[in-house]
Order: C-alpha cells, then sequence, then structure tokens
C-alpha cells in the first residue's frame, strides 16, 4: 500500500513536470528578423535599353534606424530622395573600370554620403514620373521607387552623351536613397537627410538627348 502511494506520488510529479515543460514549449517566440534586398534597374525611358540591372548595398544600420522610427510613427520616417554621385569608379592605366567599396555599415552613421554627390532629386512627392509604390507579395513587401530624369535635367548637363571618360558631374556611377531631411531650412537639405542604401556601377551619362529611367526596388520580408 505504502509502495502504491509511493508511485502514485512520483507518477503526479513526473506529470506535473511534462505538463510545465509542454507550457514552456508552447510559449511564443516573438523572435523575427527582418530581411531587405535591393534591386536597380536604370534604362533609356525612350528606347528601352537596360543600361544597368544588379543588386545594390542596404546600409542595415541607417535603414535599422528608420524603420524604428517609423513605427514609431516619427516625423519623416521615409524614403524622400535619390541622389546621384560620380565617385565611387576610377580608371587605371590598362582602361579597366575600378569600382570602390559601397559605403554601407551595420551600424548607425548620420553622416554616410556617397563618394561624389552630384545631383539628386524627391521621388517621395509621387508624380506620373517620379513615385514610390509598395506592392505587397507572397512572403515579402516590395517598395518600388521610380525615378526619371528627363530631357532638361540637370539644368547644366551636356548635349549628347559622348563623353570618353568616367569624368564629369553627370557621368552617374553611385546612387542612393536618402531619408526626409532632419533640417528642411538648411542651405542643402539632403545634407540632414539619412542615406538608406549605395549602389556602385559602370558609368552612365545623363545628357540632354535621352530621358533616363531608374527603377528601385527594395524587398523587405520578415524570417
Amino acid at each position: 500500500m505504502i509502495n502504491k502511494r509511493i508511485m502514485s506520488t512520483e507518477d503526479q510529479k513526473s506529470e506535473n513536470s511534462m505538463e510545465s515543460s509542454r507550457e514552456i514549449d508552447e510559449q511564443p517566440n516573438d523572435y523575427a528578423g527582418l530581411s531587405m534586398s535591393g534591386h536597380i534597374l536604370i534604362r533609356d525611358k525612350e528606347t528601352g535599353e537596360e543600361l544597368i540591372n544588379k543588386r545594390n548595398a542596404i546600409h542595415y544600420g541607417n535603414m535599422a534606424n528608420i524603420v524604428a522610427n517609423a513605427l514609431n510613427n516619427a516625423a519623416g520616417a521615409y524614403i524622400h530622395y535619390m541622389a546621384f554621385g560620380n565617385g565611387a569608379t576610377s580608371v587605371d592605366t590598362s582602361g579597366r573600370v575600378v569600382y570602390k567599396t559601397p559605403r554601407v555599415s551595420e551600424a548607425y552613421e548620420s553622416g554616410a554620403n556617397l563618394y561624389s554627390r552630384t545631383y539628386y532629386k524627391i521621388v517621395s512627392a509621387n508624380t506620373l514620373t517620379d513615385k514610390i509604390e509598395v506592392i505587397p507579395g507572397p512572403s515579402y513587401t516590395d517598395i518600388k521607387i521610380t525615378c526619371t530624369l528627363g530631357y532638361d535635367e540637370p539644368g547644366d548637363q551636356d548635349l549628347f552623351d559622348s563623353s570618353t571618360t568616367n569624368e564629369g558631374d553627370y557621368v552617374f556611377d553611385e546612387l542612393a536613397l536618402f531619408s526626409y531631411p532632419r533640417d528642411t531650412a538648411a542651405e542643402d537639405p539632403i545634407n540632414t537627410s539619412t542615406m538608406l542604401t549605395h549602389v556602385i556601377f559602370h558609368p552612365v551619362q545623363k545628357s540632354q538627348n535621352r530621358i533616363i529611367e531608374i527603377i528601385y526596388t527594395v524587398r523587405v520580408q520578415l524570417s
């Protein structure tokens, strides 16, 4: 009788232990990884000729900061500018194009910038040619940013795309997305924006004889 009572007590302890373990196992797992990737397509809008088609680098530190601020409904926590530069490549003595490393980091860097920014344009106004679209997918969401440089943009560009070097303010070889500026009254407001991405590519000249369209896609996914 005593042995039977002891066995019954031990069985109860074992059952309670298993139930406790089951409760622990069934606790929700609130950990999720935020994954982002980017892709850029640059093309002649009239002919459809693809000039650049490649992936880009995400500035993870700055992107994490802007996402956190956006979730907190902070003012200006969104993509506002697309910026262009001409300081990311050089040509060696053999004529080979040498590419620099994208300026991205896992740490927050308020002063992150292109190597040599020479032009930028607002893309958050959502016009017919310059706009931001949110496109849901089966397990991800795409942010599609379209920016169009018309015949008259920039205003002081060359007449024809006939440059034989990678020099010139509008022989672009780098591009980035920037947030809304922290100080809109600054002399150059983009200097107070946060750089979110950076892509380096073979030099492309913008001139008056063609319209260039840039389609920049950032894919956001939780895992």
